[in-house]
């Protein structure tokens, strides 16, 4: 009995930190998380340090920073969302109770998750650490997800060049499509809706191929497309690799050459835009894999008869051939040592030195 109580006394105090442990780890987490989220969403005020983050959410709804933080998520929700409910500014920890009310309306009409923010004494949610850390990781996941589905420009837009690309895409896509050009006031949303409807009516006038990627893939068969599409890249670029050596070794053999010294110069004038153009990162991604039809698959030789029917002119001449022997040319499949030269044997011999000699003679007749 001694030893069962002075284990459960030892013990007692020991499961006790571990769970303390447990609890303030998961705490920070948490408080990163939250960090992390905010600097996304935009904001700049003075909780962007963690600490000052952690000691406002510690006391809750009766530190004005932290009210004031709340007020400037609900804001911008409603600017990206419907939202109807709204969240006053507070002077004091006198107006806590007010404010964890009109909080109280906020995440109810979000359909917050979190049983701690949405049940319980209302007045006393906002008390605690961990509820006032839930509350803002809650309110900047939403804000994030509003401004993805309106697609607005709010006050943290995105960087410059990125916007740069986009609207460069836009306007090939308007000009491919022959629509009017459209003005920068014009809202996004509206333009792509235009975008759609002349998508929609050409494809009803024009037969296009099904998609040839038909099937719903899971979660762990995207990864798998997604490590194959890395594979491919690898091998992409090794077989790039060895073209583009190949290229500057023989555009280095034509310099040898006494003409070169004095047309160097200009053969590099040439040379130089064709070399820069051959880069060996693939431009291929998964949503080119995506948006490919069947009739991609379907790969016409150039020697096919039904392809020459459109190909074939006077200038071009067909000739049919059999079998071509494997080449190689895989670069992961070459292994050094490289083979080495052997000396040319003194006096020749073989064939090629009985006939070399019998034209020799011919010539000597």
């Amino acid at each position: 009995m001694e030893n069962s109580s002075m284990s459960e006394e030892e013990g007692g105090p020991a499961s006790g930190m571990i769970v303390g442990e447990e609890d303030t780890s998961a705490q920070d987490i948490l408080l990163r998380e939250a960090a992390g989220l905010l600097l996304e969403a935009g904001y700049t005020g003075p909780l962007s340090n963690e600490d000052l983050l952690r000691n406002s959410c510690e006391l809750g709804a009766a530190c004005q920073l932290f009210t004031s933080l709340c007020v400037w998520l609900v804001s911008e929700l409603k600017s990206a969302s419907t939202l109807v409910e709204n969240v006053s500014p507070t002077e004091g920890p006198d107006d806590s109770d007010t404010f964890q009310l009109e909080i109280s309306g906020v995440v109810s009409e979000l359909h917050c998750p979190y049983t701690s923010l949405t049940s319980g004494n209302v007045t006393s949610r906002l008390r605690s650490l961990k509820n006032c850390l839930q509350l803002i990781v809650f309110l900047t996941t939403e804000l994030e997800a509003a401004r993805i589905l309106n697609r607005r420009n709010l006050s943290t837009p995105e960087p410059a060049e990125h916007n740069k690309d986009a609207l460069r895409e836009l306007q090939l896509l308007r000009k491919a499509l022959d629509l009017p050009e459209v003005s920068k006031e014009v809202p996004v949303a509206e333009f792509m809706r235009e975008l759609e409807d002349k998508v929609t009516e050409l494809c009803a006038s024009v037969p296009v191929s099904p998609p040839l990627l038909k099937a719903q893939l899971q979660p762990e068969q995207w990864e798998t497309l997604k490590a194959l599409h890395c594979s491919m890249l690898g091998e992409y670029e090794c077989r790039m690799r060895m073209l583009v050596t190949r290229f500057n070794v023989t555009v280095q053999s034509f310099h040898w050459s006494e003409r070169a010294k004095v047309q160097g110069a200009s053969m590099n004038e040439v040379l130089r835009p064709l070399r820069q153009s051959l880069t060996t990162e693939s431009l291929i991604t998964i949503p080119h894999l995506l948006a490919v039809r069947e009739d991609y698959s379907r790969i016409l030789h150039t020697c096919n008869a039904t392809f020459c029917q459109k190909t074939r002119s006077s200038i071009q001449k067909v000739l049919m051939i059999g079998s071509v022997p494997d080449r190689g040319g895989r670069p992961n499949e070459i292994e050094p040592p490289m083979p080495s030269w052997e000396k040319r044997k003194e006096g020749g011999g073989g064939r090629g030195g009985q006939h070399w000699g019998k034209r020799n003679k011919r010539k000597r007749n």
